[in-house]
């Protein structure tokens, strides 16, 4: 086992994930070291995570004095990433706002544990082809992605036979599909196992995070969309499983923690014992459920799914659309069931182009925020 301190950077440091992977480095300290420390408008996290880690960089929106940054150089992010002394780069960004440290990151040869759905959503053969060129590596930080890493473990590609993801249904899975149109923001954030940021809490409600996960597992894995499944499990035991050509299936269960999947992927290929992650009692649960999603009542999924197989641009719009959707829901512009509306309005009116061009990629996210703000104000 190598037991010198592992550099490590986090980009989205005062996010869900970002604030968890250093509750998991104060945990595992002093086999970790925080280089640095990257955020966006939350600076006074930022200052508060500075004076506790005393990071050599730290990056964010705004200008921070010194005192602020406990002494740091404040740098962009695609520099922090660079640095010599990181070792592991956490992704811990939300959407399209981490995507050119993610490709600097592995251009300089960085392990970068991926927590950004939509980064390599808009622009995966950007990242495989940044990871390849520069000896990069990816390890996935989201739950249901390290499920099948980690199934995957020792296993030949070639024997792989189906990926299923599992989807809990979200804070709104037993909310009659008559009513979704009048249910508030505060009633979708309120997940019954996860804790997650806001933008990925109500696409669990919509189950857009699970057509993301589809198209990111494509990439991770190198597997067609065509034989990557969701799968319904309300309990969020079994974060997702793996099928091979013997029709043997692995699982990896767990406690709902997001603690296990960062620790998993700033540890390996060791194993660490943790006193934060609760310890799964099969005995005391009465039954695990499974069942296939209704497409009808999670129209975000479907859409999703078509979009990855579509590939192209229309992910990056995919994306993009949905983001502006949530926060407009969020912000209390429009309503539930609206925000599939913007997506399918935005992928209709999209003329896609190849996805091997970062400034193709941005502007199909641009093009797609200003046009879902179009079709929410014509439909207002």
């Amino acid at each position: 086992m190598d037991h010198r301190v592992t550099g490590v950077a986090v980009l989205g440091c005062t996010g869900s994930v970002g604030t968890q992977t250093l509750d998991v480095i104060r945990a595992l300290a002093p086999r970790f070291r925080v280089i640095a420390l990257a955020a966006g408008r939350n600076t006074d996290l930022l200052a508060a995570q500075a004076h506790e880690f005393r990071p050599q960089l730290v990056a964010a929106s705004a200008p921070l004095d010194t005192e602020q940054r406990s002494g740091a150089c404040q740098v962009p992010a695609t520099e922090v990433v660079q640095h010599p002394d990181v070792d592991i780069v956490v992704a811990a960004t939300a959407g399209a706002a981490g995507l050119e440290a993610l490709l600097a990151a592995l251009r300089a040869g960085k392990i970068v544990a991926l927590a950004n759905k939509e980064a390599l959503v808009m622009a995966g053969a950007l990242v495989r082809a940044a990871a390849q060129s520069g000896g990069g590596e990816l390890r996935p930080v989201d739950s249901e992605h390290s499920a099948i890493w980690q199934c995957l473990w020792g296993e030949p590609a070639a024997g792989i036979s189906r990926l299923i993801l599992t989807a809990s249904g979200g804070a709104l899975r037993d909310v009659p599909e008559a009513e979704l149109a009048a249910v508030t923001p505060e009633r979708a954030l309120r997940h019954p196992t996860w804790r997650m940021g806001q933008k990925v809490t109500i696409d669990s409600a919509t189950l857009f995070n699970k057509g993301l996960e589809t198209i990111e597992a494509r990439w991770l894995f190198d597997v067609p969309v065509e034989r990557i499944d969701v799968l319904m499990h309300r309990e969020s035991i079994v974060h997702s499983l793996v099928e091979f050509t013997d029709r043997s299936v692995k699982a990896q269960l767990g406690m709902p923690s997001m603690l296990l999947p960062i620790q998993c992927a700033l540890t390996y290929p060791d194993r660490l014992p943790s006193e934060l992650v609760p310890r799964l009692d099969l005995a005391a649960l009465t039954a695990l459920h499974f069942a296939a999603p209704d497409l009808g009542r999670y129209p975000c999924l479907a859409l999703a799914m078509e979009a990855g197989r579509q590939g192209q641009t229309y992910p990056a719009v995919l994306a993009a659309a949905d983001e502006v959707a949530v926060t407009a829901f969020v912000e209390g512009r429009i309503g539930f069931t609206a925000i599939p509306q913007v997506i399918e309005g935005a992928l209709e009116a999209h003329q896609p182009s190849a996805d091997d061009d970062l400034s193709a990629i941005l502007d199909a996210d641009a093009w797609a925020r200003r046009v879902a703000w179009e079709l929410m104000v014509g439909a207002a």
